[in-house]
């Protein structure tokens, strides 16, 4: 009876794998803040130093290529350091980074700041971070978890961009780039406090798995690790249709609606605030979006899924130009609903089919997936910014995107339906 007793207190009410998510969303969260800024900041920013949107598209797009290109390797690096260290020091980074762009005098040093050093930050922190966690801490509720997390970067979006959208028109964008900073800043706390590197840190299991489904640790550089898991998913075709899909995502989302929805609108008459209230709007319907996409995921083959999703997200591209108006009317509040629902609905089954078909080296392909995410996603915001340089007007690039969604389509219900291609590693 005693043991049993003993036994009792030793057990946690609540498993450490939902503290553990916690600190995870909250960290997305935070590193979200940074990545809302630039759309509400491109105004700002071409009104006192005079840069072309061009110039300053260019800051975004090695800021997204960086945030794509890091996963990967800061997965592998997750793999050998632990997800506390990583995670603390990425979001020192996007404090330092964000704070330090109050100091800009030229635009490399807008490269610098909001390109590379942000964009380290939020790469280190990027989806696949979600990958990892929900592969180390969860076997039930992954899919659900996976929409929960990727949800965190959406509940960032509808937190600050009202926030940096109200500081930047009303003081300047110098006091929203330090309460971007200021608010990553003060997530480290919860991250070092709560976030654990694996379940036998604490004394327990994954989530309604065993001790044995925990990934082994591994051994060896983190670089070398990336790039072997490369190498052999590079060899399947699943992963280039993925990855081309997962690309075509990061363009018709954050490089073009999350970069260019704000002066888009802006150019048709909408205020910067009411058009970065409707882009915050977009985040809310995403969250709910996301979280169903998740419990869908636990449920529904991913790859009619991804089919579904981008099927939807051409359709509503290719009417947007003609939505656009000085005021918010029915079809352009139902575009928002509609396309929020969609906004990264992509993510749970793209990391679902990544774990199914790549083994323990799921999270790291899935870095590498997202790295072509981020990919079409500077594609996107830098070439956009020059068809609005050269053109006048945006409309090209809605009507690219919608044609680039349906080929994603395409690419997706062409995915295998039987089980693993690559090895477990």
């Amino acid at each position: 009876m005693t043991d049993v007793r003993a036994a009792a207190r030793r057990t946690p009410r609540l498993h450490w794998a939902w503290f553990v998510a916690f600190a995870a969303f909250v960290a997305l969260v935070g590193a979200a803040g940074f990545r809302a800024a630039p759309s509400v900041l491109i105004d700002p920013l071409h009104r006192e130093f005079g840069w072309s949107r061009g110039t300053i598209s260019a800051a975004v797009s090695i800021n997204l290529l960086l945030y794509g290109f890091i996963s990967p390797f800061a997965a592998a690096l997750m793999e050998r350091l632990g997800m506390r260290k990583v995670v603390a020091s990425a979001l020192l980074l996007v404090s330092a980074g964000s704070g330090l762009t109050v100091f800009m005098t030229a635009s490399w040093q807008l490269l610098l700041c909001w390109g590379v050093l942000v964009g380290t930050g939020t790469g280190a922190m990027a989806l696949a971070f979600v990958a990892t966690v929900t592969s180390r801490w969860f076997v039930r509720h992954r899919g659900l978890v996976s929409g929960v997390l990727t949800a965190g970067g959406a509940a960032g979006q509808l937190v600050f961009l009202p926030l940096v959208a109200a500081l930047a028109t009303d003081h300047g964008w110098r006091p929203a780039s330090l309460a971007v900073a200021g608010a990553a800043l003060a997530v480290v706390p919860v991250v070092l406090l709560l976030l654990r590197d694996r379940p036998s840190d604490v004394g327990t299991t994954p989530y309604g798995g065993e001790a044995e489904q925990e990934p082994p640790r591994v051994r060896g550089g983190s670089v070398v690790r990336a790039l072997t898991v490369l190498r052999d998913a590079a060899r399947t075709r699943t992963f280039w249709l993925l990855a081309g899909g997962f690309a075509i995502c990061g363009a018709s989302t954050n490089g073009l609606i999350g970069t260019h929805f704000v002066p888009a609108a802006h150019d048709h008459g909408m205020p910067h605030t009411t058009a970065a209230g409707l882009l915050a709007l977009v985040g809310l319907f995403d969250v709910a979006g996301t979280i169903a996409s998740g419990w869908l995921t636990d449920r529904v083959d991913a790859r009619w899924l991804l089919g579904a999703y981008y099927t939807l997200r051409g359709a509503s591209l290719l009417v947007l130009p003609h939505l656009f108006a000085p005021t918010t009317e029915p079809p352009m509040w139902a575009f928002i609903v509609f396309y929020g629902l969609d906004w990264v609905a992509t993510v749970p089954p793209t990391v679902a089919l990544c774990r199914e078909r790549f083994g323990m080296a799921g999270p790291i392909v899935f870095g590498w997936v997202f790295a072509s995410h981020q990919v079409g996603a500077a594609i996107a915001a830098f070439s956009a910014g020059l068809t609005r340089d050269h053109l006048g007007s945006y409309d090209l690039a809605w009507y690219v995107a919608g044609g680039l969604c349906l080929l994603a389509t395409v690419m997706s219900l062409r995915i295998r339906s039987n089980g693993r291609v690559a090895p477990k590693h």
